[in-house]
């Protein structure tokens, strides 16, 4: 058990939408097989409904729906998950805005908020990631709200009515 899992439930205690991404994140071992993926996304379910009482039914794929890395280790495999995900209660979420901080580490707070503010969509996605190598992120995120929020945009927690992206599938 991670030390860390605790600050799941204070998230969702604090009101925010809770959804499963990845028990390991080893592209190798989640795209192995539609088994392989659902054995990850259930040991992350697990330890989800440890902290919070329930397994949450919102995904996003590793590497997101479109990835072609996954063609790598099982052909196919995301036109397969892509069903099956729908078809055992789940929702997937891809984006349509990015932070482009998936592309390196430390990139810099400017750059991050160049890319984040240059979305017209009247509904976005957008992504963002969280790790101790993307304090640049963090250090971004209230121009990009302020930003938005300027523009007359609301910040909505995920539940079952919310507007999805889904990318075009490439494996």
């Amino acid at each position: 058990i991670n030390k860390y899992n605790y600050f799941i439930k204070d998230a969702y205690n604090a009101g925010h939408t809770i959804a499963l991404h990845t028990y390991s994140h080893e592209y190798s071992t989640v795209y192995a097989s539609v088994d392989a993926y659902f054995d990850d996304l259930n040991k992350v379910g697990q330890m989800v409904k440890n902290e919070i009482g329930f397994v949450p039914h919102y995904i996003r794929f590793p590497g997101g729906s479109s990835n072609r890395i996954s063609k790598n280790y099982c052909h196919g495999i995301m036109s397969q998950l892509t069903r099956e995900v729908i078809k055992q209660g789940y929702q997937y979420y891809d984006w349509n805005g990015d932070t482009t901080d998936a592309s390196g580490n430390h990139i810099p707070t400017a750059t991050i908020i160049k890319q984040a503010t240059s979305e017209t969509h009247q509904n976005i996605v957008l992504l963002a990631h969280d790790t101790d190598a993307k304090d640049t992120t963090v250090a971004a995120l209230p121009s990009i709200i302020q930003y938005y929020k300027e523009k007359g945009y609301q910040f909505l927690g995920i539940d079952d009515e919310s507007y999805y992206v889904h990318h075009d599938i490439q494996n």
